[in-house]
């Protein structure tokens, strides 16, 4: 099912460009931005009601990445896509696949992707996996492409620990460079302003820097005034300490493998992207606990 509002011109140019996502952290962020720019923008989203309210001639299409005809229909007279990938599940790569094949019925000529850093095939983090086979999947499209690799969010480490603000995972002494949800927006919404200028191309997502997760928890406690600290657990530990929320095996694999992704110094790269391309520095950790 797809639904549409728009202003009452129908011969806007240019041409609108599909924000996927837009009820969410990194979509929301880019469909504002490419508005306060003013540009014509369409927002893809699975419930109408939950769409951002970004004016009058800001047009809204509902559709689910595996619903290919509702894709297809949301997407007809689209150049230029932002594809957020989808909420983790056990299909999401079938998702993603639906939504690219649909995306090029469509007539659609250029996606920017949001990938994770170091997608590969054998990938110690599984999730990364996925990201690959969607890109090698892009790539097979005939459409053009933008690859945006993000690392972990740095939002979210704070969410890793629990109650007692105690940080658990099989991450040692490995580093991550995270990347604030805010930079990774900044970097689509630069790139969909002149994706032609852009096209085959791949950027890793970085923060400035690569830290461990002691680091990370005890510069959440100076900046925060809450005690975090980091317990490195064994593999054995990890799956039991995670056995409680009872996970489907591909999902406890992901959680854990998030830790040993880190140790392993697969997600330690550190990038000037986000500098590159948006002008300003990453955020740290404090500037971020600082803006909450």
């Amino acid at each position: 099912m797809t639904s549409t509002r728009a202003s009452s011109s129908s011969a806007r140019s240019p041409r609108p460009i599909a924000v996927t996502g837009a009820t969410g952290a990194i979509g929301g962020r880019v469909a504002a931005s490419l508005v306060a720019d003013g540009l014509p923008v369409r927002l893809l989203v699975r419930d109408a009601s939950r769409a951002p309210d970004l004016g009058a001639d800001v047009e809204v299409a509902v559709a689910s990445y595996a619903d290919r005809a509702a894709v297809r229909a949301a997407l007809e007279g689209v150049d230029t896509v932002l594809m957020v990938s989808a909420a983790e599940a056990v299909d999401r790569l079938d998702q993603h696949r639906a939504f690219v094949d649909a995306a090029a019925e469509a007539g659609v000529r250029h996606v920017v992707y949001t990938s994770f850093q170091g997608a590969a095939p054998d990938a110690v983090f599984t999730l990364a996996r996925d990201h690959f086979a969607t890109e090698r999947h892009l790539v097979g499209s005939g459409m053009a492409t933008t690859i945006l690799r993000d690392s972990f969010y740095l939002d979210v480490l704070r969410e890793f620990a629990d109650d007692q603000g105690v940080i658990r995972g099989p991450a040692g002494d490995g580093r991550v460079a995270a990347v604030a949800r805010a930079d990774v927006a900044a970097v689509a919404a630069a790139v969909l302003a002149d994706p032609a200028a852009h096209v085959g191309r791949s950027y890793e997502l970085t923060g400035a820097e690569a830290v461990t997760l002691t680091e990370v928890a005890a510069r959440l406690t100076a900046a925060t005034g809450r005690s975090y600290s980091f317990h490195d657990e064994t593999l054995d530990e990890a799956y039991a300490s995670r056995a409680a929320w009872n996970p489907e095996p591909w999902q406890a694999d992901a959680w854990v493998s998030t830790y040993t992704s880190i140790a392993s110094g697969e997600v330690s790269g550190v990038s000037t992207a986000v500098r590159d391309l948006t002008g300003r520095e990453p955020l740290t950790i404090e500037r971020l606990v600082a803006t909450d």
